[in-house]
């Protein structure tokens, strides 16, 4: 039987990557670094309760900007932090895209052979832009997405 999707986001739902954006406020950046240290990032508690009980009656899809080249690491981080199983969905390594362009194409992809529950996300721009596609959307609280991150989001298309 397939359950509905939940959709969720990693980066700034259930990863805090506040203490990797020095990497990108310098030119050029350093997106090796910035994508170096994901394994530091610490959970917020609030994110991995909130999947957790979305994967009681939901199949999780972690969708999130961090490039395909992350995947390992993303599943590791994800396992030790204690979010529950799901598939990964990351952006391709050569896609700029901004983060509302390409969640939103994935959403309406994912829609079109599965029920979408909802996104959880913390990037504004994503929410309005998944709101206006029709879908239901939970704009988290505990973190806003920092003017750094942001850019990195919508201008370079990078996470």
């Amino acid at each position: 039987m397939n359950r509905p999707v939940a959709v969720v986001d990693i980066d700034g739902v259930l990863a805090d990557v506040q203490h990797r954006l020095h990497h990108l406020n310098r030119r050029p950046k350093n997106w090796a670094g910035f994508f170096g240290a994901m394994s530091d990032d610490t959970p917020y508690a609030e994110g991995i309760e909130l999947v957790t009980l979305l994967a009681n009656e939901h199949e999780v899809v972690y969708l999130s900007g961090r490039p395909e080249r992350t995947r390992a690491v993303t599943r590791s981080w994800l396992a030790e932090n204690g979010a529950p199983a799901g598939t990964i969905m990351l952006r391709p390594d050569d896609d700029r895209r901004p983060a509302r362009q390409f969640k939103v194409g994935v959403l309406r992809r994912l829609s079109a052979h599965r029920d979408v529950a909802m996104l959880v996300d913390d990037d504004p721009a994503v929410c309005t832009a998944a709101r206006a596609a029709g879908f239901t959307v939970y704009e988290v609280e505990w973190s806003r997405p920092d003017p750094t991150l942001f850019s990195a989001q919508e201008a370079d298309g990078r996470t």
